[in-house]
């Protein structure tokens, strides 16, 4: 039997005055990140957030849609739904 897995909506706020999960919007986590949009730093930053926050390696982290955009989806290995959200919002 695999690990359990799910996607995460994400609503991106790059460039802000610091890194933070903000908290549920609709059905997706809003999460600022100091980082700039270019080059993909923010994406990066918001990978790192996750996994530190979710307590996951950073290769269980994954971005699936959304590189250029503020909405993202993003992967997460080693999780259900409900795991993750409860560690996200505790």
């Amino acid at each position: 039997m695999s690990a359990p897995a799910c996607r995460l909506k994400v609503k991106a706020v790059p460039g802000a005055s610091r890194t933070e999960v903000v908290g549920r919007l609709g059905e997706a986590l809003k999460i600022r990140v100091a980082a700039p949009p270019e080059g993909g730093q923010a994406n990066r930053a918001i990978l790192a957030l996750l996994a530190a926050r979710l307590r996951l390696p950073a290769a269980d982290v994954t971005l699936v849609s959304g590189a250029a955009s503020p909405a993202k989806v993003v992967a997460l290995r080693g999780l259900t739904a409900e795991q993750a959200w409860a560690r996200l919002l505790d």
